[in-house]
């Protein structure tokens, strides 16, 4: 057993539910925070510097770190109802698309900061259990979600391109 799963095995059941408890409420306020911190970042030139993000560039990667199991877990279990902006209907209808799902990457990034600022003040308090755990669940709230709409971006951009979109990026 490693170091990490026998810590969480050492938890208490109350030690548990408040560390699990207080990392899911401060990621969903973290969803409020990216949107209004995107929401003013649209209004300047770093947001164009910002909506070409790319971490992971290459699909095999994606899939190696479960950006695919997410990606059901969105198309088939009620969070696919979060976001209804993020439906492809048309292909006239694919720039549009893109931007939304810049957004929604934007906000999640700003969210994923927001709560790892969280997470770094409990590791500098010594408390790396609590830490842990708030960064686990941010990793699957916030970071996963933006890893996804990078790769749909990425299709996007494909299939634009491929249609000789000149507004393709």
């Amino acid at each position: 057993m490693n170091t990490i799963s026998a810590c969480f095995f050492l938890m208490t059941k109350p030690m548990a539910y408040k560390y699990i408890s207080f990392s899911i409420a401060i990621t969903f306020i973290s969803f409020i925070v990216g949107m209004v911190i995107n929401a003013i970042l649209k209004k300047t030139s770093l947001y164009n510097k910002l909506s070409d993000l790319n971490f992971i560039k290459n699909d095999k990667w994606n899939k190696w770190v479960g950006v695919g199991i997410v990606r059901w877990i969105v198309l088939n279990t009620p969070f696919k109802f979060l976001n209804q902006k993020l439906k492809a209907t048309e292909r006239t209808g694919l720039r549009k698309l893109r931007d939304e799902m810049t957004s929604s990457e934007i906000d999640h990034l700003i969210g994923f900061i927001f709560v790892a600022i969280f997470a770094l003040l409990k590791f500098y308090k010594s408390e790396w259990l609590f830490g842990i755990t708030i960064m686990m669940v941010n990793a699957v709230m916030n970071l996963y979600p933006s890893l996804l709409q990078q790769q749909n971006k990425r299709k996007i951009d494909r299939v634009l391109k491929y249609f000789g979109d000149q507004t393709a990026r």
